[in-house]
Formats: C-alpha cells, sequence, structure tokens
C-alpha cells in the first residue's frame, strides 16, 4: 500500500471536512438557539460571496469589499430575524422551516436581482498548487489553498466555540437552547439573541462564501454546498458545535478516502453521495447524533 498517497487523500479529506464544519456551524447556531432549521443557510453562502465578489469587480479595494459585505450579511441576519421569524414565534416547527424554504428563493432571486445570475471566479491571493516543501519531504500534495481555507475556517469555528462556551452571551444562548420560557423568566432578552445569533450566522455565512467561492467559483451551484453540511449535523448533533467540528472531519475523510479505494469498484463519482450513506447508517444506530442527547417521550 502506498502510504504516502494514503495520507494525501486523507489530509485533503480533513481539510475538506473542516471547510464542511464551517458550512454545517451556521445550521448549529441558529437551531441551537431557536430550534429552527435554517434551509436557506445555502442561500446565504452564495448570497455573500456574489455581493464580495461583485463589489471587487466593481474596482472596490479586497478588505473594503469585506467589511462592506460583512455589514450587508449582520444586516440581512437581523432582517431575518425580525421580519421573517420574529412573526412567528410559537408556531409549530415545521411553519418555521417553511418560511425559511421561502427565504431560500427570496435570497437566490434577490441576488440575481441585484448582481446578475452569470458565474464568477473569486482570487483571494492564495495560489491552488501543492506545497513545495511537503511534496519534497515526503512526497504528499496538498494545496495552498486548501490548508489555507481549513486553517481560516478552524479558527473560526474554535473561536465561536470559545465565544458560545465561554462569554455571557454564550450562557445566555445555552439558557436560550435549554428553554425558551425559563431564560424569559431569569431576564434574558430571548428575541435580542436571536437576533446576535442570525448576525453572527451571516458572518459565517460570508467566510465560508469566500472559501468555497474561492474553490469552485461564485455560482449558483454554491447553494448546493450546505446540503453538504446535512450528513455533518446528522454524524454530530444539529444542537452541538464540537459536533460540528468532529462529523464534518468525519465526513471529509470518508468521502474522499472512498472515492479512491472504493469507488473504481462502483464505476468511480460516488463521493457525491457517499456521505449521505454514511449518515442514514448513522441514522439507525444513534438518530441523536454523537454528541446529541437522546430524547426519552414518556405516555
Amino acid at each position: 500500500m502506498n502510504w504516502a498517497f494514503f495520507f494525501e487523500v486523507l489530509i485533503g479529506g480533513l481539510l475538506a471536512g473542516v471547510m464542511y464544519s464551517l458550512v454545517a456551524l451556521g445550521f448549529v447556531l441558529i437551531y441551537k438557539a431557536s430550534g429552527v432549521f435554517n434551509f436557506a443557510q445555502g442561500s446565504m453562502v452564495f448570497f455573500a460571496a456574489l455581493t464580495f465578489v461583485s463589489l471587487t469587480e466593481r474596482g472596490m479595494n479586497l478588505w473594503v469589499a469585506m467589511a462592506v459585505t460583512l455589514g450587508v450579511m449582520v444586516v440581512l441576519g437581523i432582517v431575518i430575524e425580525r421580519v421573517v421569524l420574529r412573526p412567528l414565534v410559537n408556531q409549530p416547527p415545521i411553519t418555521l422551516f417553511m418560511a425559511t424554504i421561502g427565504l431560500t428563493f427570496v435570497l437566490e432571486g434577490l441576488s440575481q436581482i441585484v448582481w446578475g445570475s452569470q458565474p464568477h471566479g473569486l482570487e483571494l491571493g492564495i495560489p491552488d498548487v501543492p506545497m513545495e516543501w511537503l511534496s519534497k519531504s515526503a512526497n504528499i500534495n496538498i494545496s495552498q489553498f486548501d490548508l489555507f481555507a481549513a486553517g481560516v475556517s478552524g479558527v473560526l469555528v474554535a473561536v465561536l466555540a470559545v465565544f458560545f462556551q465561554k462569554t455571557r452571551i454564550g450562557r445566555a444562548l445555552r439558557a436560550v437552547a435549554d428553554d425558551h420560557q425559563a431564560a424569559l423568566a431569569v431576564g434574558i432578552p430571548l428575541q435580542h439573541i436571536w437576533a446576535i445569533v442570525w448576525a453572527v450566522a451571516g458572518f459565517v455565512a460570508l467566510v465560508a462564501g469566500l472559501m468555497w467561492g474561492a474553490r469552485n467559483g461564485v455560482q449558483y451551484s454554491l447553494t448546493f454546498v450546505a446540503l453538504k453540511a446535512l450528513p455533518v449535523l446528522i454524524l454530530g448533533g444539529f444542537e452541538s458545535i464540537p459536533g460540528a467540528i468532529l462529523g464534518g472531519l468525519i465526513i471529509g475523510a470518508s468521502e474522499k478516502l472512498a472515492e479512491v479505494y472504493i469507488g473504481p469498484y462502483f464505476g468511480g463519482g460516488i463521493e457525491s453521495w457517499f456521505a449521505y450513506v454514511i449518515a442514514l447508517l448513522f441514522l439507525l444506530v444513534r438518530p441523536e447524533g454523537l454528541f446529541g442527547e437522546k430524547r426519552i417521550d414518556r405516555v
């Protein structure tokens, strides 16, 4: 067995898994705070990437465009919470889920009305070439961009994990996630917490949009990146930030290894659906996820 090639595939999968975790984190933050599965997270990623690349193509400085796009995404997250979800508080979960589906098409249409529908290339200044020193020393080809993207994603995930574990807002978020009514009873401003979470989700969508847009181009198919986060959520649990990290690593590594070592027996191309097979099998064993709590309904 060619161990250098094995580790090359494994490391590439782990790096991709960190980027999957970043997308999954947007789902986790919102679901943890409000119990809403935000189907529009993929459209938010696309909207952020398209806004950024459109501003840069119009001559705006890279960092200025990033700051402007960040402001747009934070405002967008707050507006979504206030206009779309706040009026639906205490409605059945399926109603909120359907609202986010409608929001998906609204964001997709809005982005095309404002910026157009043509695909764009996104360049962040990080070359997509193998790292020379690693290629020479260990005969392992790892892309500089993949390492950069995984590093940015990993730092953001770690910072948010610490933020929600150690800060006052983070403790309020956990209280809201455990019991909305009890949180209100002790004076936690529920709607303010939701607004903060949606604003943070907008920021996460921006970073995810930049990383995946630079990798795959800014085009409509970018919205489907969010669907790759579903197996990550199933493995890690819908309410767990550590679960999003571990789930992303498992999915990223397993799909790359499966494509290389199992794919030839199926004619190739299994990377696009292998993650869902893992998620389906995992649902049969532990439907609440690795970090989820078992729910026991007493009758």
